[in-house]
């Protein structure tokens, strides 16, 4: 299983908090590349609830880390 900023994205506007049925259900439905369903396909299911793409990927970069001051330039 992998992630990129791409394939992580996809999933930005899921119906969060959810499974990860329901993250496979919204990734098909979504049109989502085959390696965003192979890799939510992959992920050990305990039945928890994720409540956002950081609890999947954990170094999926926040707003905060593309922060850029628009009055400096």
């Amino acid at each position: 299983m992998y992630w990129t900023l791409e394939l992580a994205s996809k999933l930005e506007d899921a119906p969060w908090p959810a499974s990860k049925d329901e993250l496979i259900d919204y990734a098909q439905r979504s049109g989502a590349p085959l390696e965003v369903i192979e890799n939510l396909q992959e992920m050990e299911d305990e039945g928890e609830v994720y409540e956002s793409i950081e609890d999947i990927w954990p170094d999926y970069p926040s707003k905060e880390d593309f922060f850029f001051n628009e009055e400096e330039y």
